[in-house]
């Protein structure tokens, strides 16, 4: 990355802020670069988690969450915001990490600008614009306004090559999720206290083999919740397992888990985990199922296999490795 005067950082979800706070740090090392944070908050308490634990301070915070708000109003308030921080600012470069409604409206401001675009994970392609809906055509518009695409791996690489992104433009730089990883399990291992919220639930466990599970994803709302849901319970009738689920807060999601998991002895219903406690969870399982995008990288990275509880994924490598 050719050294600028300033680079402004947009990011607004916890799978954001994970993963680009290794970024922030490495460029806060680097002299003669004026870092700036602007953060969305599109997910509030979940965002300022990892924030804090990750020792990054936002120079700007929109704050727009609101509880069940439509993807266009989101959208119009995230590009007035962002907007007005790039007037203010006017940064050499903006960074946009992955496939959220802030990456792409951060984009798109930029571009409004004629700001040049980095885009940290870029390439990440399920060929399928409703699987996972928005954020396949979300990484697509970013795809092409970004001058700089920092792909995790090959296969990304080649996806963007195939849309005619020039090789000079395309850098493959392994994923940052895995920084942040070892990251927090150093701080952990450093201070096990970080984790004491799970002590009971190992404890109750004990002897068990754990299964992690998160869902999240718009398109498993409605039926697909309730077959996530209708699953576990089968699961949970072995006598040799122990469920572990911290529970999204969209009440798409925990409505029916509590309905239907809520008081089953073997499946720990838990609120949403901090980064920490999230990690811990990766090292003490025994596979993870989610419809996650970073935990098909997460517990891989960690020797946990996962089961992915969607019909594609924008990350083949780890269907292609056996680890997913």
């Amino acid at each position: 990355m050719a050294l600028t005067n300033k680079v402004l950082l947009i990011f607004g979800t916890r799978p954001e802020a994970i993963k680009l706070f290794p970024v922030v740090h490495a460029l806060n090392a680097v002299g003669g670069v004026d870092v700036k944070v602007l953060v969305t908050a599109q997910h509030r308490q979940m965002l300022d988690q990892v924030l804090d634990i990750g020792e990054v301070k936002p120079d700007y915070d929109l704050d727009v969450m609101e509880p069940n708000q439509s993807l266009d109003h989101l959208t119009a308030k995230l590009l007035t915001g962002i907007g007005n921080v790039l007037d203010q600012e006017m940064p050499d470069r903006v960074v946009v990490q992955g496939d959220t409604a802030t990456a792409m409206v951060g984009a798109l401001a930029a571009y409004y600008r004629k700001i040049p675009v980095s885009h940290v994970e870029a390439g990440l392609r399920s060929y399928d614009i409703y699987q996972p809906w928005p954020e396949e055509v979300n990484r697509k518009i970013i795809g092409t306004i970004a001058d700089q695409h920092f792909a995790p791996t090959g296969v990304s690489a080649a996806a963007l090559r195939a849309e005619a992104v020039s090789a000079e433009a395309i850098h493959i730089t392994g994923n940052t999720v895995i920084d942040a990883l070892y990251w927090v399990q150093d701080k952990i291992r450093a201070n096990s206290a970080l984790v004491s919220g799970l002590c009971d639930i190992e404890a109750r466990f004990l002897g068990r083999k754990i299964i992690g599970v998160t869902t999240h994803r718009r398109e498993n709302f409605g039926e697909g919740m309730d077959n996530i849901a209708s699953a576990l319970e089968v699961i949970a009738q072995r006598d040799d397992v122990g469920i572990v689920f911290p529970v999204h807060m969209n009440p798409n999601v925990r409505a029916i888990m509590d309905e239907k998991l809520g008081n089953n002895p073997r499946i720990a219903l838990l609120d949403p985990l901090d980064y920490p406690h999230f990690s811990r969870l990766l090292s003490i399982c025994h596979l993870m199922l989610t419809d996650s995008g970073g935990v098909q990288e997460e517990a891989p990275a960690l020797g946990k296999p996962v089961l992915v509880m969607r019909e594609t994924t924008e990350r083949p490598e780890g269907v292609t490795a056996g680890t997913a």
